[in-house]
């Protein structure tokens, strides 16, 4: 490999984060007895913070339980209250604006996953689904399907209202197996 060739590769190299082995030993002694001449490995540094991707990281591998049913039930009346509260603290003063309830509806959500986790249920997945819209003396059907298992998977909602908007909270919790 000529020098003008390896100097290129390095410098390439080391713009796209690697460490070139173009002058280790074993590519110089490969060039001395003429086989591999152009042949260049390399080494990314993934663990520089700069470089890292989230999605990068390898996924924890589990081993089966063989456990068919959850070990400890989904606390329907405590997600209730937390919806409760959650609705309450966000929209008792509010009026209703589209733009600022498209907001409210994504933060609203967030919020609520957030507390519903931090329960700490395990094996369970949860959607949250949050709707909102003006009070105008309005009917509105609102329905979801999916697969469900009567015995594992629940749901938890709760309806808000105040002299403008109406909001429906629902949280999904669907047994993971």
């Amino acid at each position: 490999m000529s020098e003008i060739a390896k100097d290129k590769a390095s410098r390439f190299l080391k713009k796209r984060g690697s460490m070139s082995s173009v002058n280790s030993p074993d590519i110089k002694m490969k060039e001395i007895y003429g086989r591999a001449k152009d042949s260049t490995s390399t080494v990314s540094y993934v663990d520089e913070p700069s470089h890292r991707d989230d999605a990068s990281h390898l996924a924890v591998q589990m081993e089966n339980t063989y456990q068919l049913g959850p070990s400890k039930c989904f606390p329907v009346d405590a997600v209730k209250h937390i919806l409760k509260d959650v609705l309450t603290n966000y929209l008792q003063e509010e009026k209703y604006e589209p733009e600022l309830c498209r907001q409210m509806t994504k933060t609203i959500a967030e919020v609520v996953k957030a507390r519903v986790k931090d329960l700490m249920i395990p094996r369970y997945k949860l959607v949250v689904i949050i709707h909102i819209g003006q009070l105008n003396n309005q009917s509105l059907h609102i329905g979801s399907r999916c697969l469900w298992d009567d015995a594992n998977d629940t749901f938890a909602s709760f309806t808000f209202r105040n002299t403008s908007l109406f909001a429906l909270a629902t949280v999904y919790a669907v047994y993971l197996e």
